[in-house]
């Protein structure tokens, strides 16, 4: 059977414990799903249980199950890092031999002076910092100002937040694309982030508005071979942003992890061939960096409980694929990402279930796998579709 459509969803942060070299990460013991499911006393997850998911890692509440619709293993990650860019590529199959740059300590005075000059404005900030914490903490002084917020945190990203009734989105846009020409060498971190936020001291909000700019994959990924190939790729969510759009046919943004479920049903709907790539990106931000357990773990039940209105969709020319790019562990001490093995679900019709894929070396498996099942030759990664697929 000729598959004619892969759907690769990215829960964004749903980590599956410690790699070997966390500890060099600061991240010895973290373990995102699992001390999730453990501190709120079990999840309830039967679709993803149903899949595999507790085939992979022991999960509370969630068990093995004899006859797994899915096959199942986890991915390590061969990369530098533990940020989103580098976990996305990775399984675009571009693997990074080094990191990008991160400034615990701010950014340089030379980066700074040139933001200045170039936009005009004056800067507040300029640290490590929660988003929530410091748009309290310095967001009356920018409403008298009209100064900016630039933060970072753990991970290589330079982030400009501001009110949407001072600096308007657009604008605040624009101040982003001139950062984003300004970090290049050196200093070329992984995403400029625009962070709009509104209301008053004591209850700013940031909103929907968000936007990444990243640098453009500096070598070749499956979607760039997709597109060569004339094989859609349809990104829904911050996939787009997370590839400056390279490889990328078309894409939808979305307001949250239920809006991108609905997207991906529209699309399902509508008759879309080629890849769907998701990222779910509410694990992340609004709980994994927030060390809200509850609200991880409610944000993995909500998507588990949209799963039958996917598999009602499905074709049987369709393939599903769960994955993650990275660990946020709600339950340790800091808000950063965590450096995790990923989960990896496959299903479908045209796969079987029950097929144990070990332990991957690279997320680029993913992408091996994904060229694989096109007909394409990608040469980054080892595909796993000649062990699951049915005749």
């Amino acid at each position: 059977m000729k598959v004619k459509r892969v759907v690769l969803f990215v829960l964004d942060s749903v980590g599956v414990g410690a790699l070997p070299d966390a500890v060099k990460y600061g991240d010895k013991g973290c373990n995102t799903l699992v001390n999730t499911a453990r501190a709120v006393s079990g999840l309830n997850l039967p679709n993803l249980c149903r899949l595999g998911l507790g085939n992979i890692i022991k999960v509370e509440s969630v068990p093995r199950v004899e006859s797994p619709l899915a096959s199942f293993g986890r991915m390590a990650e061969k990369s530098l890092g533990k940020d989103t860019t580098t976990g996305h590529w990775e399984l675009a199959g571009l693997i990074l031999t080094r990191s990008f740059p991160v400034y615990p300590d701010g950014f340089p005075p030379e980066v700074i002076r040139t933001f200045e000059e170039q936009t005009g404005r004056k800067v507040l900030g300029n640290k490590a910092a929660s988003g929530t914490v410091i748009i309290e903490e310095l967001g009356p002084r920018h409403i008298e100002t009209g100064f900016p917020i630039i933060y970072t945190s753990a991970d290589s990203v330079f982030q400009v937040a501001a009110h949407e009734k001072i600096i308007p989105v657009e604008e605040l846009y624009a101040i982003c694309r001139t950062a984003r020409e300004i970090l290049v060498g050196e200093h070329a971190v992984g995403r400029v982030i625009a962070r709009p936020f509104e209301g008053k001291p004591g209850s700013f909000r940031r909103t929907e508005r968000r936007h990444d700019f990243s640098l453009k994959p500096p070598g070749k990924t499956v979607l760039d071979l997709l597109e060569k190939s004339d094989i859609t790729v349809t990104a829904v969510g911050k996939i787009e942003d997370i590839f400056a759009g390279k490889g990328i046919s078309s894409s939808v943004h979305t307001k949250g992890n239920m809006d991108g479920v609905d997207q991906v049903l529209k699309l399902l709907s509508s008759g879309r061939n080629g890849l769907i790539f998701i990222n779910l990106v509410d694990f992340d931000m609004l709980y994994g960096h927030r060390n809200d357990v509850q609200g991880y773990a409610r944000a993995l039940e909500e998507l588990d409980g949209r799963l039958p209105e996917i598999f009602n969709l499905i074709r049987d020319d369709d393939i599903i694929i769960f994955t993650a790019d990275h660990g946020c562990d709600p339950t340790t001490p800091g808000t950063d990402h965590t450096r995790e093995y990923v989960p990896l679900l496959v299903y479908g019709r045209p796969v079987h279930g029950g097929i144990n894929l070990g332990v991957r070396e690279t997320f680029a498996d993913v992408a091996a796998t994904i060229a694989d099942i096109f007909g394409l030759e990608f040469e980054v990664g080892r595909s796993f579709w000649p062990q699951i697929r049915r005749c």
